[in-house]
């Protein structure tokens, strides 16, 4: 029997090697182990204060190392996309689209069933059940690159669904090579978002980011180099943009197999293969959860593209869209951060810590988008200059501006509150509310608004927006009305069900074999 006692203390042990010769003191342990226990209850504004520092502490701690990678890895994609605008037209469109349709749908499959990691990894690691990560990961590879093998076909027919969707001959054939190329990005994204969710949960996002940035420098000059100096055109672009990827994934798994990681992997295992089934379920909730959030604005640029004035509401559309685009960067890494704090405390049975986290990100969240929206409102009349000559263009931009802001507002705290459904096992449910919120209600009344009244590019997105605000509001109910205590109990099944070898006794503390 192992003393629990002291949740904090064996996991940040276990991280070293078993002989003890790679002990040190790191960031991490200065972080997490100032409590050792669920946080005292909050009577007076001096007690909250106090512990919405020290929870600030832990979240940015984790949010600050995730940003830069996000934003790293998403400015892969942008260089190669700048760059093909200096090789050609068609080579920039067909990077474009590629990137947009086939990329962006595979990348968001991938991301989202890798996500289901946030869950178990997350609440493993809080309840000390080291050993179970390193067979998570494993097991979300077999799953995820088996999809990425279904997948390939977009890849391979990417060509003819181009043709099909209204995309013309020239950038479909253009288009269509480029994808084939970048078939080995499909596998790295298979391979690299279980190796984060497993690297996030233990909070060791530094390495993450270190190894995105060199990516990204990397990234850069080569591209510059085979592109435009050496003249390869996409083929060069295809074979930097696929060697970027997996130079990060290699990087991120010779750290893992340098033996720092303790129980945590301790190699290869058939268990992998085990259960499945459950395992797929939740990776396939997490993945239909994340996209149907990525492909209702995708629609909305879709829907856009019907108007009457067409290429003036695209192309403002698409100035607002890319500026939410780096926004919603920043929240992805808020989402990370919360994700992994609300699973460990669950998983570690503090649920009023849990709760708490949850209250200090949105509150961090919320004041980040709304600096961000003062500045795009305050500066509404000189930005759009910066993305487009066009003076109609412009002018639309200036009256988007208010919906752009309040939409960055919303997606500040909405990816929190996704990131508090990951870090608890909620997929499926939010996947629901997602259905109901987006599809039934938002779509609908963004047509009418835009189509049946004549309200334009302005109603399709008033619509919709508001499809995000009530799918805000319902997820708020939803973490008003969770019994936390609840969630920490369902942590621990989630963990002994899909492989957990030990139980916590409530009245004890302690762990026993299962």
């Amino acid at each position: 029997m192992e003393d629990r006692e002291d949740n904090r203390q064996p996991l940040l042990a276990a991280t070293t090697s078993p002989e003890g010769t790679h002990s040190q003191i790191s960031a991490t342990t200065a972080i997490f182990s100032a409590e050792s226990s669920d946080i005292p209850a909050i009577n007076t504004p001096n007690d909250f204060f106090t512990q919405f520092f020290i929870e600030s502490k832990k979240l940015w701690y984790l949010a600050g190392p995730a940003i830069f990678t996000s934003l790293s890895q998403y400015s892969l994609g942008a260089i190669t996309q700048l760059l093909a605008g200096h090789v050609g037209t068609i080579q920039l469109a067909a990077v474009s689209v590629e990137n947009s349709v086939i990329a962006g749908f595979c990348f968001g499959v991938m991301l989202g069933m890798g996500s289901a990691l946030e869950t178990l990894c997350g609440q493993a690691y809080g309840a000390g059940q080291l050993d179970m990560l390193g067979i998570y990961m494993q097991r979300s590879w077999v799953i995820l690159n088996t999809t990425a093998l279904f997948l390939c076909l977009l890849y391979v027919f990417a060509r003819q669904i181009l043709r099909a969707i209204g995309q013309t001959a020239a950038i479909s054939e253009a288009a269509g090579v480029f994808a084939v190329w970048m078939i080995p990005q499909l596998f790295a994204y298979a391979m690299n978002f279980p190796i984060q969710k497993f690297l996030q949960a233990q909070s060791r996002i530094m390495v993450m980011a270190w190894i995105s940035a060199a990516a990204l420098v990397i990234h850069t000059v080569m591209s510059w180099a085979l592109m435009l100096k050496v003249k390869w055109g996409l083929v060069g672009a295809a074979i930097v943009l696929n060697a970027s990827w997996w130079f990060i994934v290699v990087g991120q798994l010779v750290y893992i197999f340098s033996g720092a990681f303790g129980r945590a992997w301790s190699g290869f295992s058939f268990k992998a293969f085990q259960n499945l089934w459950s395992f797929v379920r939740l990776s396939l909730a997490s993945a239909v959860m994340l996209c149907l959030e990525v492909w209702y604005f995708m629609a909305l640029i879709l829907f856009a593209g019907y108007l009457k004035n067409a290429e003036i509401s695209v192309d403002a559309l698409s100035i607002c869209m890319n500026i939410l685009g780096w926004t919603v960067m920043v929240s992805f890494g808020m989402n990370a951060a919360v994700s992994v704090r609300v699973s460990n405390e669950l998983g570690a049975a503090h649920p009023r810590t849990a709760k708490f986290s949850l209250v200090v990100a949105i509150i961090t969240s919320f004041v980040m988008g709304l600096v961000m929206s003062l500045v795009l409102v305050i500066f509404r009349k000189q930005y759009p200059a910066l993305f487009s000559n066009d003076a109609e263009v412009q002018a639309l931009v200036v009256k988007l501006t208010p919906l752009l802001a309040l939409c960055i507002i919303i997606n500040n705290v909405q990816p929190v509150l996704s990131g508090v459904a990951v870090g608890a096992g909620w997929q499926a449910a939010v996947a629901y509310v997602n259905i109901a919120c987006y599809y039934v209600f938002g779509v609908p009344l963004g047509l009418v608004l835009g189509y049946a009244l004549n309200f334009g590019v302005m109603g399709i997105w008033s619509g919709m927006l508001s499809g995000t605000i009530l799918q805000t509001i319902v997820l708020s109910i939803m973490v008003y009305k969770t019994n936390w205590n609840k969630e920490a109990s369902l942590a621990e099944d989630r963990i002994k069900k899909w492989g957990g070898g030990h139980a916590r006794d409530d009245e004890t503390g302690k762990t026993q074999e299962t």
